[in-house]
């Protein structure tokens, strides 16, 4: 009886000493340090400009950076709004929208970190069959828009550039029905090569298609774009760089396997069409670093020209400088 009593106490001696190194093992690591919490606010629903993110999120990228990223979308508010007020750490953005905030009465208090494509991927579509080629073709016609800010104002650079008169342009709201409102409601939409058009494409939509960078070279700008605010740049510089630097990550890995990298979109937004975002995919992966070889970067150039635009068009009162808007300290150098 003593001996088993006595075995039973060595075991549960053992037991408490192999606890205790494990608990110590645990302690010493430093990979099992408490994980920095960051939200991402995206601009609007998941979609394949977003992937990169989510690929590094899947793929343990930013919990490897010691972040605990989830990414959401906006609520309430617009992304730089909520980005200006700290309820989202970063955000995806426009260079429009960086522009005209910091431009305001009242300025954001925001900077744009990294460009996600290096250019606008975006133009005006029409029916295939529709005669509407150019916008020498738009006068008479009807554009469905969202009602942003600079839009009215590239479409009437657009016109005014081939001779046409932008006040014989129709315009109205689009009713969020797509390319089934072109030959309906509408003549004319703007869209996203890498999505709008890639639908309408599965769905035996022939288009025409002008890129706007073709229509004005100053509508080559960034478009989407990460954002934070000011008051995170000045208090925790090395997290910006070490989520920029799983971000980054993530979208080499869709450059470099956008079939892979669309499935893992697919996992956190179901509600798509896998083919579809195969597709969307695939002709965005040489749009992230297309003409660089740092992803990300972004040019005063661009930056410059765009503002200038925006100014000249009455849909900002004053220039700013492109240091006063972004900034790529933080990426890889």
């Amino acid at each position: 009886m003593k001996s088993k009593f006595k075995r039973a106490v060595i075991i549960a001696m053992a037991v408490i000493i192999a606890i205790g190194a494990c608990a110590c093992a645990v302690k010493s690591n430093p990979n099992t340090t408490e994980l920095k919490k960051v939200t991402v606010v995206l601009d609007y629903v998941p979609n394949t400009n977003h992937t990169g993110m989510y690929v590094a999120l899947n793929k343990g990228y930013y919990e490897n950076e010691g972040l605990d990223v989830e990414i959401i979308e906006p609520v309430d508010s617009a992304t730089a709004t909520l980005v200006a007020q700290q309820k989202g750490t970063f955000g995806i953005s426009y260079q429009e929208d960086v522009t005209i905030a910091l431009s305001s009465a009242d300025p954001l208090p925001i900077k744009a970190i990294a460009t996600i494509i290096q250019h606008n991927t975006s133009g005006f579509v029409s029916l295939a069959d529709s005669g509407i080629e150019s916008p020498a073709d738009f006068e008479g016609k009807t554009y469905a828009g969202w009602g942003g800010a600079g839009e009215s104002a590239v479409l009437e650079s657009c016109m005014k550039k081939v001779g046409a008169d932008f006040s014989k342009l129709n315009t109205v709201i689009s009713d969020g029905s797509g390319f089934e409102a072109l030959g309906k409601s509408c003549d004319i939409m703007w869209f996203f090569e890498g999505w709008d058009s890639v639908m309408a494409e599965m769905n035996g939509t022939q288009l025409n298609y002008m890129e706007c960078r073709q229509l004005d070279e100053r509508l080559d700008y960034y478009t989407p774009v990460i954002i934070t605010s000011d008051a995170v740049i000045e208090s925790d510089p090395e997290m910006i760089s070490a989520f920029l630097r799983a971000t980054e990550k993530g979208y080499k890995d869709v450059i470099a396997n956008p079939d892979e990298c669309a499935e893992i979109l697919y996992a956190y937004a179901p509600a798509y069409d896998l083919e579809m975002l195969k597709k969307s995919q695939e002709y965005l992966a040489d749009k992230f670093m297309e003409d660089t070889n740092t992803w990300g970067i972004m040019e005063d150039e661009v930056w410059d020209n765009y503002t200038n635009f925006l100014q000249e068009y009455g849909i900002i009162d004053k220039a700013l400088s492109a240091e006063d808007c972004y900034t790529n300290e933080f990426l890889a150098k």
